[in-house]
């Protein structure tokens, strides 16, 4: 019970209570919150991990200021800016495979050039091969472009695109409709919070005028006036009661939503990881064959050899081998 027989003036339990609250407590758009220094110090609910779970209780000023954003809308918006910016990697992707392509497309094309044909010897061997080197190499290019498109861009573009904003959204109305719910409750205990201040307010005034004799209230309207605060006094209660039952369901799917948010942000982390890396093994791979490529025009180079590129030149141009001499009369 909240209000017993007190000397005029005096604070009722009920009330002490609500200020003794005020005093340790603060209340931030219907979400309640410890004041610095009051009450046992919190822990973490996964400490030295940096969880979600942990960081995003308050609500915060969106970037103009007008309008606050709630800590789990900052999750959210963390989600769906990493689906964009996996699109994104795509494109970029895309693009790269685009280079390959044209890049390939050209090595063929010049591979075929009749430029230095008629190089002959063991030069013209190694122009040759290098010529054809070349053409080995925009296949090897060409074959880089396909995988990177199967292999990294189509799994980057692919990745979560089933439902995955809809998940979303069921996850924000949840916690949405829970906040409200939170912003009703609330509503209802500063409704009580009044109602009983009036009723203590109205009981203690008519106390004091039958004390002084300024009214001829009796005893039975003080009595009546006594109910009513009591009574106000065990709404308000009730209300406490509902609204902090309200807090604790919306405690509970925050921590549950925000960590099946952290599990979808490691998934994508690490999905894209493990095809950014298939991207860089497949790079080693392109330059390996490359470098096998380059390997035989590397040979028939150490292979040249001008004296035998002479010989064979000679021979097969020559004019004729017998000097001219001095003429005799």
């Amino acid at each position: 019970m909240f209000c017993t027989t007190k000397p005029p003036g005096s604070v009722s339990p009920a009330k002490r209570q609500i200020n003794e609250v005020k005093e340790t407590r603060t209340t931030i758009n219907c979400v309640t919150f410890p004041l610095p220094g009051e009450g046992p110090e919190q822990q973490l609910l996964k400490p030295d991990e940096w969880s979600y779970c942990d960081y995003f209780w308050a609500d915060k000023k969106d970037p103009q200021g007008t309008t606050h954003v709630t800590g789990f809308e900052v999750l959210l918006q963390k989600q769906l800016k990493g689906k964009q910016l996996q699109k994104e990697m795509a494109e970029f992707i895309h693009e790269r495979i685009k280079i390959e392509e044209e890049y390939a497309k050209n090595l063929s094309k010049l591979s075929l050039s009749p430029l230095a044909a008629q190089e002959e010897g063991t030069l013209g061997e190694a122009w040759t091969q290098l010529k054809k080197s070349l053409h080995d190499e925009a296949e090897v290019h060409l074959k880089f472009s396909n995988k990177l498109h199967t292999e990294v861009e189509k799994p980057l573009l692919t990745f979560r695109c089933d439902n995955f904003k809809k998940d979303l959204k069921k996850y924000d109305h949840h916690i949405a409709d829970l906040r409200k719910q939170l912003a009703s409750r609330f509503a209802g205990v500063e409704k009580a919070r009044k109602a009983l201040a009036d009723r203590q307010k109205d009981l203690e005034v008519k106390t004091q005028q039958l004390e002084i004799k300024l009214s001829n209230k009796t005893e039975e309207d003080i009595k009546k006036a006594r109910r009513k605060s009591t009574q106000a006094g065990d709404d308000l209660m009730r209300c406490l009661d509902l609204y902090n039952q309200t807090q604790s369901k919306w405690f509970e799917e925050m921590v549950t939503t925000s960590m099946e948010l952290e599990k979808l942000e490691v998934e994508r982390v690490e999905w894209i990881q493990q095809h950014l890396r298939q991207y860089t093994t497949l790079r080693h791979e392109t330059d390996m064959f490359n470098q096998s490529m380059v390997e035989p025009v590397d040979q028939l180079l150490q292979n040249v050899d001008p004296a035998k590129d002479r010989e064979l030149w000679v021979k097969e141009n020559k004019t004729g081998d017998v000097r001219p001499i001095d003429l005799d009369i």
